[in-house]
């Protein structure tokens, strides 16, 4: 059982909201909108032309597939019930016989990502699992506890991290899991050797970390070039000679000189299986750009066709790809020039060809869009291959050749396809797709009544540009409508013009369309501290603990809001989560003469927490100075919502979840107490044992008709 704490006339407004006659005929509902199915962790067999995809239907998670030439999707799994349990790691067996797939956690929090979630208040909670099931059909079955499954080449064990460990199972859950070894570090990313023979992991030891070599119990695990740094990412040759892998300082070192955020800089090293040694084969500046990608994937590493590896660095300015030889003097080739980004990248079976999801394209707007963009691996010269106003993500290479991808449009829900675009094929708009899944579509979902967003720039005090998408309500009504900015979380993330990749933000997507079915003029920004602009956007002097400088593009969003011809200067309204729920804080503690009301969910509000640790190390290091730590503090202070309590006029409504792995709880716990001795008007929902993404589809129902309700009562009295 779920229990919620509100104030009746949240409650009152929710349920007018629900019933009202304008909301069930001339308007989407929320149910309606709501019952748009999300579709990702797309997987395809190595061989042959099995993909196997996840789908949240309400809240019923399951797994799906399709076989080519048909491809007609079908459910895989009976999970029929909203229990909140999330699926991950979806991936089949080399020749598709089989699909494993992880059930429960939260993978995207920040912290206790395997631990139980439990919305549903079961006295015994799932428990986080890994679990296999054949393609064509039948009962599931566990193959234990543990996280981050990988199939072995041979196609009959499986791998995955228990307990700091790597075990192994059998791919029918025959036998029992077994532990491959017990050495002191905490095992990850296992990867298996192209023979299947050995596996490649990360040994983390904190400070340092090492990549090691397993091959069987009675062979000593085999450390490559063990140092004082942290080595991560390992990847083999094709002929299982060789391994790269990324190399990065460990802990300690000088104290940064301010709060702002510090170089990073990796290097790319090529280890021989058989000896042991490594040689250095690439190394960034020393530079922000060259410091270690923050976006999908982080650094990217694949050892490609024609002994190539190829790796993704923001060293130009942009997340680019990049090519190289494993063992020669070339500098590396950069695969992707121009101003976009790539994300979601994935190599050919051949390893000939890199695809991506890319904003990159002719239409006008494609710098906030995603479509599939295929280069090869030694040749500058990327693809398009699905141009156009759609938005497309994931690309999953096919045994066949082909590519799969998840896409749709600004009304159009996404589902999966594939591109009939084999390697060397050219590819347009007209380019044959075949569409997966779209049946799984509710007949009550009405396309044609979400709005086309529209680009929007606008400029804030400091001369930067950010771009964002308007949302404008049907025609009718008052001159003068009440508007409502979204600031999206992360922060490293882009809203679209259409449907988005994250299920987080797909929620997001569907509450600005529904509420400007409801009447409201939406804006929705993708403010500095975001992807999809660019390094210098990306990461931006004086943002976050350093400054919040970010917040100048959400106050000028409002300005711009405040000077639309459409807009009621006075019912300007704010809502965000996450990041975007500190960034809702601020805007109506230090400006409540512009934002006249909003919804914090589950926002950070005091970023002086732990201020030692971010600035300065550890307590033995002798140049952090209590003076240098008191400055940073107050510069933390002086960024965070708690400061401007003072000046915090608008009413709030509050909403986070208690079991939330992403922000802590306390952080709204704190905020409160200081707003209420401020007499500030303000609500609260609390959300008892779920966590940061609302893993229950009926809290997050729920949430969302909070969301419009209270902004309703506030602007639209």
């Amino acid at each position: 059982m779920v229990t919620f704490r509100s104030h009746p006339i949240v409650h009152a407004a929710f349920v007018a909201l629900l019933l009202s006659p304008s909301a069930v005929s001339a308007q989407a509902t929320l149910d309606q909108l709501m019952s748009a199915p999300f579709a990702t962790n797309i997987a395809a067999a190595a061989t042959g032309e099995r993909l196997a995809w996840t789908l949240n239907e309400r809240g019923l998670r399951n797994v799906w597939v399709a076989e080519g030439p048909r491809f007609t999707a079908r459910r895989l799994t009976a999970y029929l019930i909203d229990d909140a349990q999330e699926l991950n790691a979806v991936q089949l067996s080399p020749d598709g016989s089989r699909v494993v797939y992880t059930r429960g956690g939260d993978y995207g929090s920040n912290f206790d990502d395997a631990l139980p979630v439990n919305p549903t208040g079961a006295p015994f909670p799932n428990k986080t699992e890994i679990w296999s099931v054949p393609f064509a059909g039948g009962a599931p079955v566990s193959l234990g506890e543990g996280e981050d499954p990988v199939i072995s080449p041979r196609g009959d064990v499986v791998v995955f991290t228990r307990a700091r460990q790597l075990w192994s199972a059998p791919l029918d859950g025959a036998k029992p899991a077994v532990r491959l070894f017990d050495q002191r570090g905490t095992a990850s990313d296992p990867q298996f050797s192209p023979d299947g023979g050995r596996i490649a992991f990360v040994s983390g030891r904190g400070d340092h970390a090492f990549v090691g070599v397993y091959t069987n119990a009675q062979t000593p695990i085999q450390y490559l070039a063990p140092s004082t740094n942290r080595d991560w990412a390992p990847r083999w040759a094709p002929d299982g000679t060789s391994i790269v892998f990324g190399r990065r300082a460990g802990a300690g070192g000088p104290p940064p000189r301010n709060s702002d955020i510090q170089p990073a800089p990796w290097s790319i090293w090529v280890a021989d299986v058989a000896t042991g040694e490594a040689t250095k084969r690439w190394a960034s500046d020393k530079t922000l750009e060259g410091s270690v990608p923050s976006t999908d994937g982080g650094i990217n590493l694949h050892w490609a066709a024609g002994d190539r590896i190829a790796f993704l660095s923001y060293q130009d300015g942009w997340p680019h790809l990049y090519s190289m030889t494993a063992r020669g003097s070339e500098n590396p080739m950069l695969l992707t020039p121009g101003n976009h980004m790539a994300e979601h990248i994935a190599l050919s079976n051949d390893g000939r060809h890199l695809y991506y999801s890319g904003n990159l394209g002719i239409t006008p707007g494609d710098i906030d869009r995603r479509h599939v963009v295929r280069v090869p691996v030694d040749r500058a010269t990327p693809e398009v291959l699905t141009p156009g106003t759609g938005v497309e993500w994931m690309p999953t290479p096919l045994g066949s050749g082909r590519v799969a991808a998840i896409g749709g449009t600004a009304q159009r829900v996404p589902s999966p396809f594939v591109l009939d675009a084999a390697a060397g094929a050219p590819a347009s708009a007209n380019t044959p797709r075949i569409a997966i899944g779209e049946s799984q579509i509710p007949a009550e979902f009405l396309a044609a009544k979400l709005v086309t967003p529209k680009t929007v720039i606008y400029t804030a005090s400091d001369g930067v540009k950010v771009h964002g998408q308007l949302f404008e309500p049907p025609p009718g009504g008052a001159a003068r409508k009440a508007a409502v900015l979204y600031v999206h979380g992360g922060p490293p993330r882009q809203m679209l013009l259409g449907w988005h990749y994250g299920d987080y933000y797909w929620n997001a997507y569907a509450m600005n369309q529904y509420l400007a079915s409801r009447g409201f003029v939406v804006l929705s920004i993708n403010y500095r501290l975001g992807i999809g602009y660019g390094h210098d956007f990306h990461r931006p002097p004086h943002a976050g603990v350093a400054g919040a400088s970010e917040y100048l593009d959400v106050k000028a969003a409002g300005e711009w809001l405040r000077a639309q011809p459409n807009v009621d200067p006075k019912r300007i309204g704010i809502y965000g989560g996450s990041y975007g729920g500190y960034l809702t804080a601020l805007a109506l503690g230090r400006n409540s003469d512009l934002f006249a009301t909003g919804v914090d969910i589950h926002g950070v509000h005091d970023m002086t927490a732990d201020v030692g640790s971010r600035f300065g190390g550890t307590a033995w290091r002798y140049e952090r100075s209590a003076a240098r730590i008191d400055s940073l503090a107050r510069l933390a202070w002086r960024s965070s919502p708690v400061s401007a309590v003072n000046t915090w006029r608008s009413p709030v409504l509050f909403i986070h979840s208690d079991d939330d792995r992403n922000v802590r709880f306390a952080q709204t716990v704190d905020l409160i107490q200081r707003l209420r001795v401020r007499n500030v008007d303000l609500e609260e929902i609390t959300i008892v044992d779920d966590t940061h993404h609302f893993m229950q589809h009926a809290n997050q129902k729920r949430v969302n008709a909070a969301i419009a309700a209270y902004l309703e009562k506030k602007l639209r009295p």
